[in-house]
């Protein structure tokens, strides 16, 4: 459902928070989004990093404001997850964070060993940076942990 292009947005997707920033995980229905999420979580705190939250499981408000655009989970699933095999889990989850990336899930072909250009995708009317990944990798949850703490939050065009 789609309120206003320039207000928010309900998109489908996971988001998981970092240090008070947001990856964004797009893919299609069983592509493997909330599992990379789960293993993402379960990660020990990378090099230093913070741990990774679940902010949102399958659907995410976007809302753009002045500063940039804010995710939060719907009411309903806040704080559930979908995990293959058990169904949906309860876990902590962070409440709102700023949108810092986007991460689409992709096949291994379609992901550069070295990108050779940035990357972007338009959400609310803000360009957001956006990386390519295979989510069933042995190293995919760590990868976005590294992208995630890369990217600072997106601002909004004045």
């Amino acid at each position: 459902m789609t309120l206003s292009a320039s207000a928010a947005e309900l998109v489908h997707g996971t988001a998981l928070a970092l240090d008070g920033k947001v990856v964004l995980i797009r893919g299609a229905t069983g592509s493997g989004k909330s599992d990379l999420a789960l293993r993402c979580i379960g990660l020990a705190s990378p090099m230093d990093l913070p741990r990774v939250e679940l902010l949102s499981d399958d659907q995410v408000w976007l809302t753009r404001d002045g500063r940039g655009i804010e995710a939060t989970p719907p009411p309903a699933i806040a704080g559930k997850i979908e995990v293959r095999g058990l169904g949906i889990v309860e876990v902590s989850y962070c409440a709102s964070a700023r949108l810092a990336l986007v991460i689409d899930l992709v096949p291994p072909d379609r992901v550069p060993r070295f990108p050779l250009e940035e990357l972007f995708t338009e959400l609310l009317g803000t360009t957001v940076p956006l990386l390519r990944l295979t989510p069933f990798e042995a190293s995919a949850p760590l990868k976005v942990v590294l992208a995630l703490a890369r990217y600072p939050e997106v601002l909004t065009p004045p």
